[in-house]
């Protein structure tokens, strides 16, 4: 167990900060383009896959009880994260729309770059303020969405997701046997529209119209205005073009990543609407040390539906008895996850493994792979 000792001191919170290395090579891809534009899927998917096969898994269970003002070094990096990651975005637009030393494709390679950015590390990070109490990260929490043109996103994780993962009402539950590219297709036409009945409905139970001020899609509409503005201005319509390009890789990293945190995984019906609690066996679990570092511990994923206000610093790991373990690290499964029968021949296996240990009872599983409420022998 990581001691609340070891906990304060900014060593010890270092590794957490890799997310850094990914801004002077996107300098780097921007100023001399070639060969050097591999430079960020490099480090952020295979050098980081590399670590964890060398450093193994982390096991530690940090202090719950610590108190948040000692994790002042963990909270710091995904406070200033924002400036930093606008700074990358913008200034490489003002850089590509300015200058002409590089081709169309190297230019598509570059915002792919920036996708990384923005996708693998900003939302990670915009996901993780978006569930905190204080004003200021919920802000930074929508600033990161708005630079990547998915602020619904806040709302469809918090009113939805949280609620209904693992049920055919959460878009984002990849169904046994579905492919990463139909999924993905199928939630970006799904996951606007539940955020803005999710919306609609908490509305309608405080009695207040849906143009009222208290709507958050009025705010993510200005923000993402913004956003679409400040690329104009720095590179024109060309710059406004290439900041939805980056945008799309961005999601596209992201949905990636939700692709892998549940696929397959259900939780059991108990008629009449209800689901049975949502449980740390409802999320695929890893543990592998830095590519946890580079996501904040997303991969504790287990503990983060089970406890979903603790903190990342404090996220606790599970065994292969109490969760479903994935054999990499999420770096190397999202780019398992771009082959779909490569993917189903690893990942299949593993959940009809967690089926059998988990409900031995349900005999026929037809249902959710089709994402119709699901009706176990004996439901009422």
């Amino acid at each position: 167990m990581s001691t609340r000792e070891e906990l304060r001191r900014p060593g010890h919170a270092l590794p957490f900060w890799l997310s850094l290395g990914t801004l002077p090579l996107v300098v780097i891809e921007a100023r001399f383009g070639g060969w050097t534009l591999i430079l960020l899927p490099t480090y952020a998917w295979w050098l980081v896959t590399m670590l964890d096969q060398i450093l193994g898994r982390n096991a530690d269970q940090p202090d719950t009880e610590t108190p948040e003002a000692e994790l002042f070094w963990y909270r710091l990096i995904t406070l200033i994260w924002f400036p930093m990651q606008a700074l990358a975005i913008f200034g490489t637009i003002a850089w590509v729309t300015h200058t002409d030393h590089l081709n169309g494709l190297e230019v598509i390679a570059l915002m792919f770059g920036l996708g990384v950015i923005s996708g693998t590390i900003g939302i990670v990070y915009a996901h993780e303020l978006l569930h905190q109490k204080t004003k200021l990260e919920r802000w930074l929490g929508d600033l990161l969405l708005a630079t990547v043109l998915y602020s619904h996103f806040r709302t469809e994780h918090l009113l939805v997701h949280h609620l209904w993962v693992g049920t055919p009402r959460d878009a984002v539950s990849a169904r046994y046997n579905e492919g990463f590219h139909r999924f993905f297709w199928r939630v970006l036409l799904e996951c606007p529209a539940s955020a803005w009945q999710a919306e609609a409905l908490m509305l309608k139970r405080a009695g207040r119209p849906l143009w009222h001020p208290g709507n958050p899609f009025w705010r993510y509409g200005a923000l993402q205005v913004l956003a679409l503005i400040a690329a104009f201005a720095v590179g024109g319509w060309l710059g406004v073009c290439l900041f939805v390009l980056q945008a799309f890789f961005a999601v596209w990293q992201l949905e990636l990543t939700n692709y892998v945190e549940h696929y397959g995984l259900t939780r059991e019906y108990r008629g009449e609407g209800r689901y049975e609690h949502v449980l740390p066996r409802h999320s695929w679990n890893a543990d592998q040390m830095a590519s946890n570092w580079l996501l904040i511990n997303l991969q504790r994923h287990s503990d983060h539906h089970y406890k979903p206000d603790r903190r990342f610093p404090l996220l606790q790991t599970y065994s292969d008895e109490e969760a479903p373990q994935l054999p990499f690290g999420y770096p190397a499964m999202t780019a398992l996850a771009m082959v779909p029968p490569l993917w189903r021949r690893r990942m299949n296996p593993r959940v009809r493994a967690w089926r059998k240990r988990y409900y031995p009872h349900i005999e026929d599983w037809t249902p959710y792979t089709k994402g119709t409420t699901p009706m176990p022998r004996g439901s009422v």
